[in-house]
Formats: C-alpha cells, sequence, structure tokens
C-alpha cells in the first residue's frame, strides 16, 4: 500500500472538458474521457495493479524528481535529476474548446537537458475503471487501443526512426513498455488521442512545440483578465486557474474534484465522487471570480446555475444539489469492488447518491449569486426571475422541516442550523432583488418567512450552555458551517453571541490554523471512522477572524495554511493530522474559500471598506 504516491505529489492538467493527473514520478494515474464525470482510461490511483496508468520516469537509476508548472499555465513539468543528467517530461492538454467532443489529447514531451538518462515508457490503459477489455494494435507510427466504447491512439512523437529514435516496442499485459536512452539536446515523447480522426501518425517535435505554444497563449490571455494584484497573488491566481480547469466548457459546469474515491481516511469508508457539478460551488464561484475580473466565466457559471433553477422551477420539484457536467440529474450510485482503492481505501464508489438528498442552504447560495451578479450588471432575465419566484415561493411555505444539510451526512435528517440561516438568506436576497428592480413577487410573504427563521435561529439555533450557535437544534455540537453567519449579514461579527460561538470553536474545532468541520463521534453521520480537517472551513476561519477584529490572528492562519499546499500550490479536500492532503484532489470548494480569504484579507489590512 506505501507504493501510491501521496495525493499532493500531482499536478494537474486539462484540457476545460476533462483533465488527468500527474505524479512526480512521470506516471499519469487519473484519467477519465471524453469527460470529467466519464469512465477512466488510467485509475491506477485507486488501484496500481488493476486501474492503470501511463508512466515515463528514469529508469534502473536513483533520481531526484521536481514538479512545477510553467508560469502562467498549467503546462507541468516534471523534472528527473540523476547524476548523469537532467531531463524533463511536459504534459499538458491542447485546448479542447466550447463544443462538446470525444476527441482529446495528451500531450508527452520529453527533453533532455543536460548529459544522458535512460527512460522507461509504460502505457497500460484499463477501460472503464478496469472492466472492459481491449485490443492492443502495435503499428510503426504508433499504438492502437480499442476497446469496446473508445479508441485511443499514441503517437510518435520524432523527427526520424522509430519511437524515440531506436527504441523497440514490447506488448506487455494490455499495454506496451519500451525502454530507451536518451541523448542531451533530444526532444521526444508521445500524443495519446482519445476518439480519433485516423491511424497513429509521425508528430514532429515542432508540431509538439506549435500546440504546447498555442496552449501556453490561452492560458497567459486568460490569466491576463485578473485584477488581483494583492499580497497572494501567486496562490490566487494558481487557485484561479485551477478552477478554470475544473470547468466543463461546453455548459459552463464546475466540477467539485476531476478525481472520486480518494478517501477523507485512508483506509476508511469515506470516499465519494466528486465529478459532478455542484450548485453551491458553482454559485460561490461566480462573486469570486467577478472580484477577479473574470467576468465571462462568472457569466457563464450564472448561466448554468439559472439553468437548473428553471429546470427545477419547471419540474415543480426542489432545486437538485448536484447534477452532472452536461445538467441532467441521474447520478446513480455504485460500488467499484474490483478496485482497492488509494492505500486500501475501499470502498471506491462512482455516482453520488447525496444528489438526491434536501439541503437547504443551497437556495440562500443561490439567490446571494444571482442578487449579487445583478449588483454588478449581469441580471436575469424575465422567464429567469419567474423561475426565481416559482424557487423562492417553494422555499418560503417549505423552509421549517428536517434536511440533510450542508455536509451531505447520511444519518438522517435534523433540523440544521445552517439550512436555516442560509434559507434566511434566500429570502432576504429575493426581496432585495424584487425591491430594487421592481420585479413582480409576493415580497410580503417572502418577508414574514424570513423574519419567521431569524427568530427560529436566533431563540432554537443558539446554545445557551454551550454559549454557541450550533449544528442543528436537537444537539449541543459546533458546526464550521456557522462561520458563514457573520459573512452573509445574519449577525454581526462584534455580536456577544457571534464572538462566544467563534472562542468556542477555536477551543473545539481549530487545530493550530486546521479547522474540523464538526466531531463525527459527537454527531454521528451515518459513517464509520474519521476525517481530517477541510480546508474550505480553514479558509472560512480566516476571513471569519478578520471580521470580528482578530485581523493579525487571520493573517497568521492564512499564512500556515499556505504551508498544507502542494509544491504547485493545489488542496484536496482535507488535511490529515499528519499534514498530508486526502480527500479528493484538487477540490474546487478549498480553492474557492483560499481566494475569498485572500481577497477579504487584503482589503482588511489595506483598510478598504
Amino acid at each position: 500500500m506505501d507504493s501510491y504516491p501521496a495525493v499532493e505529489a500531482h499536478g494537474l492538467i486539462g484540457d476545460l472538458q476533462t483533465a488527468a493527473l500527474v505524479s512526480d514520478d512521470g506516471t499519469v494515474d487519473w484519467f477519465c474521457a471524453p469527460r470529467f464525470d466519464s469512465p477512466s482510461i488510467f485509475a491506477g490511483l485507486l488501484d496500481k495493479q488493476r486501474g492503470g496508468h501511463f508512466q515515463i520516469s528514469p529508469d534502473g537509476v536513483d533520481y531526484t524528481s521536481k514538479q512545477l508548472y510553467l508560469p502562467g499555465t498549467p503546462i507541468l513539468i516534471t523534472r528527473f535529476l540523476t547524476t548523469d543528467g537532467v531531463a524533463e517530461v511536459v504534459d499538458f492538454m491542447p485546448v479542447a474548446g466550447d463544443r462538446a467532443t470525444d476527441r482529446h489529447r495528451l500531450v508527452r514531451m520529453v527533453l533532455v537537458v543536460r548529459g544522458t538518462m535512460r527512460f522507461r515508457v509504460d502505457c497500460q490503459p484499463r477501460f472503464n475503471y478496469g472492466r472492459d477489455r481491449h485490443e492492443v494494435d502495435v503499428r510503426p507510427d504508433g499504438v492502437v487501443f480499442r476497446s469496446p466504447t473508445l479508441t485511443v491512439n499514441l503517437s510518435h512523437v520524432r523527427s526520424g526512426g522509430r519511437l524515440f529514435e531506436d527504441a523497440e516496442v514490447v506488448r506487455i499485459e494490455q499495454g506496451i513498455h519500451l525502454v530507451v536512452t536518451l541523448h542531451e539536446g533530444h526532444v521526444g515523447g508521445v500524443i495519446l488521442e482519445t476518439a480519433p480522426a485516423g491511424a497513429p501518425r509521425v508528430v514532429t517535435p515542432d508540431e509538439v512545440r506549435e500546440l504546447a505554444d498555442l496552449t501556453q497563449s490561452f492560458w497567459r490571455r486568460w490569466l491576463a483578465g485578473s485584477r488581483y494584484r494583492g499580497r497572494w497573488r501567486e496562490m490566487v491566481e494558481r487557485s484561479a486557474m485551477t478552477l478554470k480547469l475544473m470547468t466543463y466548457a461546453p455548459t459552463g459546469a464546475l466540477v467539485a474534484a476531476p478525481t472520486a474515491g480518494l478517501p477523507e481516511q485512508v483506509g476508511g469508508e469515506r470516499n465519494w465522487d466528486y465529478r459532478y457539478a455542484w450548485v453551491r460551488d458553482a454559485s460561490i464561484s461566480v462573486f469570486a471570480l467577478l472580484n477577479l475580473g473574470f467576468t465571462d466565466e462568472a457569466e457563464r457559471y450564472l448561466t448554468w446555475v439559472e439553468d437548473r433553477v428553471r429546470d427545477s422551477a419547471g419540474d415543480g420539484a426542489p432545486l437538485q444539489i448536484m447534477y452532472r457536467v452536461d445538467g441532467s440529474r441521474d447520478l446513480g450510485e455504485e460500488v467499484l469492488d474490483h478496485l482497492e482503492g488509494y492505500r486500501g481505501s475501499a470502498p471506491v464508489r462512482i455516482g453520488n447518491n447525496a444528489a438526491d438528498q434536501l439541503q437547504l442552504d443551497i437556495y440562500g447560495e443561490v439567490l446571494n449569486c444571482i442578487y449579487l451578479a445583478a449588483g454588478r450588471g449581469l441580471q436575469s432575465s424575465h422567464h429567469g426571475w419567474r423561475s426565481v419566484v416559482r424557487m423562492v415561493d417553494w422555499l418560503s411555505e417549505n423552509w421549517d422541516q428536517p434536511e440533510d444539510g450542508v455536509w451531505e451526512t447520511r444519518g438522517g435528517r435534523q433540523e440544521f442550523t445552517s439550512g436555516r440561516f442560509m434559507s434566511w438568506v434566500a429570502l432576504d436576497r429575493a426581496v432585495r432583488l424584487a425591491a430594487g428592480t421592481g420585479w413582480p413577487a409576493s415580497t410580503a410573504g417572502w418577508a414574514r418567512a424570513r423574519d419567521a427563521i431569524y427568530e427560529q435561529v436566533m431563540s432554537r439555533g443558539f446554545h445557551r450552555g454551550r454559549g454557541a450557535f450550533v449544528q442543528h437544534y436537537r444537539t449541543d455540537v459546533l458546526d464550521a458551517s456557522m462561520l458563514g453567519m457573520p459573512s452573509v449579514g445574519f449577525i454581526s461579527p462584534r455580536d456577544p453571541m457571534w464572538q462566544s460561538t467563534l472562542r468556542a470553536m477555536d477551543d473545539e474545532l481549530v487545530s493550530d490554523s486546521l479547522v474540523y468541520r464538526y466531531n463525527p463521534a459527537a454527531s454521528p453521520d451515518g459513517l464509520a471512522g474519521s476525517e481530517g480537517t477541510f480546508s474550505m472551513c480553514s479558509f472560512w476561519y480566516v476571513r471569519s477572524l478578520a471580521e470580528s477584529g482578530r485581523l493579525d490572528d487571520a493573517r497568521l492562519t492564512f499564512e500556515k495554511m499556505l504551508t498544507y499546499s502542494s509544491n504547485l500550490g493545489l488542496y484536496s479536500e482535507e488535511i490529515a493530522a499528519s499534514g498530508e492532503q486526502i480527500g479528493n484532489y484538487p477540490q474546487a470548494f478549498s480553492h474557492l474559500s483560499l481566494i475569498t480569504a485572500a481577497m477579504y484579507l487584503d482589503e482588511q489590512m489595506d483598510g478598504v471598506p
């Protein structure tokens, strides 16, 4: 089990329709196609023997490896250093565009910078999470892998001779293997292409350089749209690029993470599929990206959110919490019991049954998003507003019921405090929108429901014995989701009730700079085992400290949190007690929370109201 690479020992590359993870030993051990939520081609991260992988690394020699991104891009460079030479594997995916396609290219370019290095190339695809058999056809100009549902070509990058000049391609099991010695100044490599139009072909180094130049230009032009000039520019811009990489361009859907099954506790059962678009994540992204200056992306996310609101209103059903990247609703969960899981963390799940949960907080996120976007000139259409009205009418009549909560627990419904105060946000923003625009709505009924929620939360959500707002009305358990209360305007950050809540969290949920979402032992959530601290909660805590007048504490906590990122500036969902990253990786909410915390800290430290 120790042979699995650390979660944070990976870089993310992508083409705005799907993505791949590349470890610091040059192995692609996660890649799904043609979409983020499609079956895997390489899933060695979930089973080294059965999942499939694509490795290019030094052979038969001790080496040190380093990873970095080409500045201002998601082009990943893995550097290998030995006593005899230095070489680089450059991995990237040319942008696929806004129209859905099955054709995707993963470019792996190998350059020897100094001396000589012998490489092993091992490409072992395993289609459909390793469940489908496939044919292997080795040809002079490459290799064809053909499964019942997908064909993949591996084309040689060369200026002459065979692959990597004179190396022999050997078929092993269901893949290919070769060993080759490369010399200073040599440029070689391969291009893996899904759903190709023809046979594998020779690709010249000049063609690969042109693809790299086009990819670099696209990303640097996009990044030039950022308005952020604060203290943490490199981390904020890397987070923004990571969010962009996790966006499905044809619909504007933002996936929570490009991976599935990475555990919240190594060896535990909290292993979920995050390759879907959560309404909550997309809603929060709109304001973060507007503040950064990425108006086009914010508008795409807003459109995706409003489309989901319109679909829900048309069905007369509550808003679903997550969707597939194409907007479809079917996320049925199944267990891949033939895969052992990352470091033995089973079960491996694909699909996500939490899609059917009732989570009232998402209505607050959606309405806050629409309200803030309208303030920046991105107003809803007439039909969009009518859908919002139907949704808010439903909420005003249905908010006072047990629900599943923001954390998607499987321990039964409760009257969660976060769902209540975020329902207050939804109704409050809806009232403000109608008043500010003059659009028709039954605002009197909305205002009555809003005020009733406020009174209920203040009387039942605050536990007098704990001196704190608690997870739900039938417990005294603290919950990090309360950290959002001042940010959304439900309570003043200087209110004594909030100050005592924050102090209680300091004592119970905070470990140095790291924040647990709640204590599973004190609040059973229907799952066995424990979990790490949640990075997004830690960044929420930073903002809450700053809001509450503890600016020095907020800055120190933020700086400490930055030390937990990967060396590439990426965050998974959680941090283990050992300091390693756990959970799906990278995680959109972690990066969103980093961006908003950094921007808020900058404002406070610069004295901006």
